[in-house]
């Protein structure tokens, strides 16, 4: 149908009945009929002015309504016509909840692609950053190498084994990327067996014994009586158990304490990971598990590390179907708490 706008529309419409009414006026005076004649004529008028209108406006409605609904729907625009509605009042009520359900999408879609290229920018940048300071390390102690350092015996070995540690963080900025990647794409499948956790937080209080102790930090461990069975991945637990307790003791003041405790939650198991350190201001919060987002960037780097093991923690977590949360307040202390399922 042709498209026409209000003004004219209202013309033609007017003009046809106009001639209509012209006409049976011209018929009433002319013609002598019976009183149900009349009464007929009248009500054959009447049917013939409402399928006018309808007709018209259904047209009218439809033709301006039915592209945006094929983009709404996704429709294409040489595809199938929409199907016509008896009430022209549902089908305009409809599509204006459409259009603003569609338009809300809209807006809900451009913000998750602004964060999404935000957090790509981000992440280009730390990677870039992370990679940049091991490789201008080698670089330069490989050039004083060169430039005559091999042959003194008091710098050659000194600056390879500096050479040494720069590779090894950048293999292990590698490898902690290549294991989130697998665990995003569920490559990495979990080997899900049945084990004491209480025997793996022991295990990992003994690994990090030292560390703790060098900087005069309590490992505190609310030690149940009786072993607690869980079901999960033992490696990949062990490796979020350690994550936390080192992150505690990097983080914590010197004196201070890492405590870890259980709670029973019937079918799971709540495992909670606690310091009196430094603590997290709360508008970082939000980002804390994102990959190499650092809340102190300066004393981050101090401590070392790769800046991607909360994130590393998140996902392993989640690809066993439980969750991870964290609180904190400065000069206070965090505290990080996820569940585990437990043996049947």
């Amino acid at each position: 149908m042709k498209t026409y706008s209000p003004q004219k529309l209202a013309f033609y419409l007017g003009l046809s009945l106009t001639s209509l009414t012209i006409l049976f006026v011209v018929a009433f005076s002319l013609l002598d009929f019976s009183l149900w004649v009349y009464l007929a004529l009248i009500l054959f008028y009447f049917a013939i002015i409402y399928s006018l209108i309808v007709y018209i406006m259904r047209e009218y409605v439809d033709h301006k309504i039915e592209p945006l609904y094929k983009i709404i729907r996704k429709i294409p625009v040489e595809g199938k016509k929409l199907k016509k509605r008896g009430d022209q009042v549902d089908l305009v009520s409809t599509a204006r909840q459409e259009v603003e359900e569609w338009a809300k999408n809209q807006t809900q879609e451009i913000t998750r692609l602004k964060d999404l290229e935000r957090y790509r920018k981000d992440f280009v940048g730390n990677v870039s950053h992370e990679l940049k300071t091991p490789i201008f390390n080698i670089q330069g102690y490989i050039l004083t190498l060169l430039e005559g350092g091999i042959d003194d015996p008091k710098v050659n070995k000194l600056y390879l084994k500096r050479t040494e540690k720069s590779i090894d963080r950048m293999i292990s900025i590698v490898e902690d990327l290549e294991s989130i990647t697998k665990l995003e794409s569920g490559e990495l499948k979990l080997k899900y067996e049945t084990f004491d956790l209480v025997k793996l937080v022991d295990d990992v209080i003994e690994m990090e014994h030292m560390m703790a102790g060098e900087r005069k930090i309590q490992l505190l461990f609310d030690r149940p009586e009786k072993p607690v069975k869980v079901h999960a991945d033992k490696k990949r637990i062990m490796e979020v158990m350690t994550n936390l307790v080192v992150n505690g003791i990097k983080y914590g003041n010197r004196k201070g304490y890492v405590k870890i405790s259980f709670y029973d939650l019937k079918h799971n198991l709540m495992i909670e990971v606690a310091d009196n350190g430094l603590g997290i201001d709360s508008k970082h919060l939000p980002r804390i598990f994102e990959r190499f987002y650092r809340a102190d960037k300066s004393r981050s780097r101090e401590q070392g590390g790769t800046g991607l093991g909360l994130s590393i923690v998140k996902h392993i977590i989640e690809a066993h179907e439980q969750t991870i949360n964290v609180k904190s307040a400065v000069d206070e202390g965090t505290t990080f708490t996820f569940t585990l399922e437990k043996a049947k």
